[in-house]
């Protein structure tokens, strides 16, 4: 590295690191998984660091999916700085639905790219591709997916041979072997190349399928510590995160507990008239059938934006209806990427388009998901402690690289 000690990006200051940092982000990780999993003893390590180390309970940003938080994580800043309001949106100047995979949907740089033109050696490790190209924009280093470990390559990916490296085959993307692939990874790479700075972000297929304390669960929280102690004892400063948390989604008869938003706007509205967006929305629906607990909504022109949300407020299960400018202020989102209303839903329920579009025949479990306010309560935890710790302060998943760059006790 060169001698510069800090640098600053998106309007915060970080130190370069002194010595490997690490931060990783548990996809969908209530901080129920570890509660009961550190409770039941299958995670040593880390009931080792919440008694030496630092931890709170932090907020997520909305919302609470997968892209706008492993983003907002990586840039310090929320999605109305960097852009990326959920996994998917209605790309209103060409009047086409799209996923939010490309980088051109970025309005901020990352750390990332930062630190490895500071001089730092980075290395991004995440379980589904469509991360990657967002995580690693801009950034010189290694950035690779568990799902496409097979085809990385030195010209994109910045390293070949991954799968001799890791010494385990490409997971199913629907398994936990996703994940494990990105720790198992993570440890090679740091024993082997020990880059200064190391960013792992998993998938939450178990989180989606098993509640905290379940075997499932527990299995899966055993794998992660193992690997998470095997960096520790490398000498690596380690912050862990979630994206989102997960909640349960569903009736007493354990069916999923859905409002069908476009079915009830075409009731009133007319048929088509309005345009109902799910952010959740991505390539692996099969564990939650497109369903969350947050939605946009795009109305046309003739009609009362007030008296349509009241309409929607009225549902069960509504547990808040905002226009685009109460959004953007309440939420931190960018308002010209968000429908004309923002629709979020209570707890245990969950939002749709029409019934007709929705294909759950993947649910083989009942139906956990995320994207609410309900969904916001992440873990914080790092390894080093920090002096005088203010647990009273609003912490944000996005904090994680504050801690482990500037915090590090």
């Amino acid at each position: 590295m060169d001698a510069t000690t800090a640098i600053e990006v998106n309007g915060r200051s970080y130190r370069l690191p002194k010595c490997p940092s690490v931060v990783v982000c548990v996809d969908g990780c209530e901080p129920d998984y570890i509660a009961q999993a550190v409770a039941g003893g299958h995670m040593p390590w880390m009931k080792s660091v919440l008694a030496r180390g630092a931890s709170v309970i932090a907020e997520c940003v909305m919302p609470s999916f997968t892209n706008p938080n492993n983003i907002s994580i990586v840039t310090g800043v929320p999605p109305a700085v960097h852009g990326i309001c959920g996994n998917y949106l209605f790309d209103v100047a060409n009047n086409i639905e799209v996923m939010m995979n490309d980088p051109k949907w970025l309005r901020a740089p990352s750390l990332l790219a930062a630190l490895a033109n500071a001089g730092c050696s980075v290395a991004v490790i995440t379980a589904k591709d469509k991360l990657r190209k967002l995580l690693g924009h801009g950034m010189r280093g290694i950035c690779f997916s568990s799902e496409k470990a097979d085809e990385a390559t030195l010209t994109e990916h910045g390293i070949e041979g991954v799968l001799e490296l890791v010494g385990k085959p490409v997971p199913d993307v629907y398994s936990a072997a996703l994940s494990e692939f990105v720790f198992a990874a993570g440890v090679r790479l740091m024993a082997t190349r020990r880059p200064d700075v190391l960013y792992l972000s998993t998938t939450d297929y178990v989180q989606h399928k098993h509640a905290p304390g379940s075997g499932a669960a527990n299995e899966f929280c055993r794998m992660m510590d193992g690997y998470l102690g095997a960096l520790d004892t490398l000498g690596c400063a380690i912050a862990l995160t979630a994206d989102h948390g997960m909640n349960a989604k569903t009736r007493l008869d354990a069916s999923p507990d859905v409002i069908y938003l476009q079915d009830v706007l075409d009731a009133s509205l007319g048929e088509g008239r309005a345009r109902v967006i799910l952010p959740i929305t991505d390539p692996y629906v099969a564990h939650h059938g497109a369903l969350g607990s947050y939605a946009t909504v795009y109305l046309p022109g003739d009609a009362d934006p007030a008296a349509v949300a009241a309409r929607i407020a009225g549902l069960a299960g509504i547990d808040q209806v905002l226009t685009r400018q109460q959004a953007a202020a309440h939420f931190e989102l960018p308002a010209d990427r968000i429908g004309d209303l923002v629709v979020t839903s209570i707890r245990s329920v969950v939002l749709g388009s029409a019934a007709a579009r929705h294909d759950l025949s993947g649910l083989d479990a009942p139906l956990r998901s995320h994207g609410g306010v309900s969904e916001q309560r992440v873990p914080l935890v790092m390894n080093r402690s920090i002096a005088n710790l203010d647990t009273n302060r609003r912490w944000r998943n996005f904090d994680a690289f504050d801690w482990v760059l500037n915090r590090a006790g």
